[in-house]
């Protein structure tokens, strides 16, 4: 079976505090979305997991970007089943993809790189996350304010209302932060993963 390997490794570790018991807690336990193997610390700073779902990947794939604090490495292709109760003991071609991909996503857009078994919809799927994760970085507080009230189901005259602003405020600040295109450039891309991983189209 096919399943994505994430590999993340921190930014800057030498000069920083380490971010890794607080990124556990939030890939694991509050990012909604099921996972097939707990994310671990493999080794430094280095976190590691396995998923198996379009959209949690994604949801996941959001908090990464949005933190900055990670080079991301995602590996796509088979793994060893049964599934061993601890990632850190997983074998297969995905881990090794894995590894190749945060090798060369230091030097990548976004500090983000893929590998995949199928290399074409790899870079399919590459390009599509880095054009994602560009819009998602050049986004203001503000922004992200809005998007998270919209993202949680308000209406732009609820967000308006909790926000103390205008309405058409609300949607300046959504169409300042690109929250039309993020959405279906996220939509897009959680398509393209779920091809790689069932190998059906996604219509």
């Amino acid at each position: 079976m096919t399943y994505v390997v994430l590999t993340l490794d921190q930014r800057d570790s030498r000069t920083s505090v380490d971010l890794v018991p607080d990124l556990l807690e939030l890939l694991n336990d509050k990012a909604p979305g099921p996972i097939s193997r707990r994310f671990e610390r493999t080794a430094g700073d280095e976190v590691q997991g396995i998923l198996a779902d379009p959209s949690a990947t994604m949801t996941r794939l959001a908090l990464l970007v949005r933190s900055g604090s990670w080079n991301i490495g995602i590996g796509i292709g088979p793994v060893e089943e049964p599934l061993p109760r601890s990632t850190r003991a997983g074998r297969g071609d995905a881990f090794l993809l894995a590894r190749q991909a945060i090798n060369k996503a230091k030097q990548s857009p976004a500090r983000l790189n893929v590998v995949g078994a199928d290399t074409y919809r790899a870079e399919q799927f590459e390009t599509v996350l880095w054009l994602w994760a560009g819009l998602l970085g050049r986004r203001s507080e503000r922004g992200w304010e809005v998007a998270d009230l919209l993202d949680q189901g308000l209406s732009y005259a609820e967000a308006a209302t909790r926000l103390g602003i205008s309405q058409p405020a609300v949607s300046q600040r959504a169409q300042v932060a690109g929250l039309v295109e993020s959405r279906r450039a996220a939509k897009l891309a959680g398509q393209l993963l779920g091809t790689m991983l069932t190998g059906k189209e996604d219509r």
